[in-house]
This record gives structure tokens, sequence and C-alpha cells, in this order.
């Protein structure tokens, strides 16, 4: 998984990039250079002052206390020819300097916190929803997911490809609201999910099964508003199909010889609307040809602006990115960047599968 649209690492406690590092010693050399050349009478020595502070950012502490104790000698030692400081001028920048390494102390260790406490962040995150493994039984995967609050892994919007004994079952799914605040559902419905691939016989009962889990966690949160909208796949064992539930939820696309269609499915409610009570959502049975590719989305890459505020027209462009080399998930998500200059604003999770089927003939059969 990963980031697009990320601020600086460095600014997140990464190592400075390499110019940073250059730049102090770069600043010193130019301006004594440049006091060398200059008349008498024209100081250029004094901004040397301001380089322990600028190094600071930088280097640690010993690194920024070598930047100070040059600049203390370049402006100390009138025979240098760079300054003649000297009593309160001298003491003045020597302070600067002090406080330039108690500065670079700090934010080292600031930023040794930092790498600390975001690298158990991802590893939390990367638990609740982890990179989708490129096979899962007879099925390809390919997932990508990209969150709309900037420095997190996990948003709104779900996926998961699970194998039981029922089949290879997935699941992608859009919960109200994005960033950190849908967290908690989204660690609810992966975990309901997870049990009913084991547990439950029949793909609608997995719809059920998510769908009371939500009602459950509003009716505790007080919270009526709290629904998902989600797509529900099955691959049956031995059999060259695909079993699809929708739930409020966008169309399946399938991509056969580089023609993209959307599912025809009876829509059901969202998650959490009380769709197990009274009837079950009705199941869409689609059989699969060798070569055909299933493309599940959620609505952040279909509700994707560009400048003009036309939406991003996926189905148009998934058979014309088919051939990328890089392959079709990657290559849908940088034309989204390209489409919308840097990236949607919404959670966005994409999850295409595809069955590997039988190359020699003869029925298949459980």
């Amino acid at each position: 998984m990963r980031r697009g649209r990320q601020d600086p690492g460095w600014l997140h406690g990464a190592p400075p990039p390499r110019w940073a590092r250059f730049a102090p010693a770069v600043a010193m050399a130019v301006l004594c250079f440049a006091q060398w050349l200059t008349p008498g009478n024209i100081e250029l020595g004094y901004f040397l002052a301001a380089l322990p502070a600028v190094a600071a950012f930088s280097y640690g502490a010993p690194g920024t206390a070598v930047f100070a104790a040059a600049v203390l000698l370049l402006l100390g030692v009138p025979e240098l020819g760079v300054g003649h400081a000297q009593g309160s001028d001298l003491a003045t920048v020597a302070t600067v300097g002090l406080l330039s390494v108690v500065i670079a102390w700090v934010r080292r260790r600031r930023d040794a916190q930092l790498v600390s406490v975001r690298t158990v962040a991802e590893a939390a995150q990367l638990a609740v929803l982890p990179p989708v493994p490129e096979r899962v039984g007879p099925v390809r995967c390919a997932g990508l997911y990209r969150a709309a609050q900037v420095g997190t892994l996990v948003g709104g919007d779900l996926y998961d490809v699970r194998a039981g004994p029922y089949g290879v079952r997935a699941v992608v799914a859009d919960v109200q609201g994005h960033g950190l605040t849908a967290v908690g559902t989204v660690v609810a419905l992966l975990g309901a999910f997870r049990e009913a691939v084991l547990d439950d016989p029949e793909l609608a009962a997995v719809a059920a099964r998510l769908d009371r889990r939500l009602a459950a966690d509003s009716a505790a949160n007080s919270s009526p508003e709290l629904f998902a909208t989600a797509v529900l796949l099955e691959f049956p064992p031995g059999l060259d199909l695909v079993r699809i539930v929708a739930c409020g939820h966008p169309p399946v696309l399938l991509l056969r010889d580089f023609a993209a269609s959307e599912v025809k499915t009876e829509p059901g409610p969202p998650l959490g609307l009380g769709l197990g009570r009274p009837a079950l959502p009705a199941v869409t049975e689609l059989p699969l040809l060798p070569g055909d590719r299933l493309l599940a989305y959620t609505d952040g890459v279909t509700e994707a602006r560009d400048s003009s505020g036309h939406f991003y027209p996926l189905a148009t462009r998934v058979p014309v990115l088919a051939g990328d080399a890089a392959g079709l998930v990657p290559a849908v998500w940088q034309d989204l960047a390209a489409f919308t200059r840097g990236g949607p604003r919404d959670d966005v999770a994409l999850l295409m599968l595809s069955l590997e089927q039988r190359l020699s003939g003869g029925p298949r059969g459980p």
C-alpha cells in the first residue's frame, strides 16, 4: 500500500534530505569567500551567526556544536578576515550557538519518539487492513488502498479476500465518514466478515451478518446514521462463476476481452439498515470465461472530479489501461491521480479479482 499525497518524510522524523545537510557548510563557504572578495567596510560575516540555527534542522547536537564553534572562530579571530566580533557581539553569537545546540538535541529526541510512534501506528493499521495477497486459493488478487486523511493507512473504505469452506469470498465496502473516525467501524466489519467466511454457507447470510454487526454497533453507540455500502463476491469451489451481493454499492466492473461492463445485480439497501429482516439480499450469479477480470471499487474513484468538475470515467478508462505493464490496479490509480491533479479527496479502494480456470475440458463440480 502506499501513499500518494504525503508530506515530506523528513518532517515526520525521517532523515533530512542530503541537500539540507550540505546547505549550512555551503552557506558558510560562500559567505567567507564573499567577505574576502568585498571591501573591508562591508560586513557580511555576521550572517554566519544564523548558520548554527540552520544546522540544527539537519544535524544533531554534536554537529550543530561544530558549526557553532566554527562560526565563533571565524567571527572572533580578526586575522581570518571574516569578522571582527568582540565583547557583547561575540557573546550574542555564542548564545545563539548554544541555543541551536539545545534545539538540535530536542529535535533529534522528538524525531526518535515520532518514528517510534509512527512505526507502532503503521503496524496497527496494517494489522487492521493488511495488503491483499497475490493469490487466495484459485483467485488472483490485486488491491490498492489510499486513505483521504494524510498520514494514515486506514480510513473509511475496506476490502478483504478470504478462503473458507464455501469458497473464496471478497468484500469491498465504504463506511459512512472517512479517516480515523471510521476505523472502528472498519474493524467491526472486517471481523464480522472473516467469521462469516468460515461459518455462513450462503453469501446472503454473510451480508446479513455484517448488517447485524453494524446495527448492533449503531444501537450501542446511539448512532442511528451508522451505515456502510458494500459488495460481496464469492467464488464457489469447482465452479467457473462468481456470486455477487450488492448492498447500496457501486456496481462491479467485468473486464472481458478489453471491454468493460457493469455487472447487473439487484441492489439491496446499505449495511446497517436491517437488510436481514425480513428478507435476505438477492444473489447474482455470473458465469466466468477464461481471462475475465472483476474490478470492485468505492465511490472515491467514480466521484473524483477534475478541475472542470467532471467525474472520473472509470468504465471508459479501464479498457484503455488494461494492457499497462504495471498492472491494471496501479494504472487506474496513476490515471486517477493525473485526472484529479494529485489524487481524490476521499478514501479510495480498488480490488481486482480473476478466477484461475482449468485449460482442459470437462465439467467442474463440487
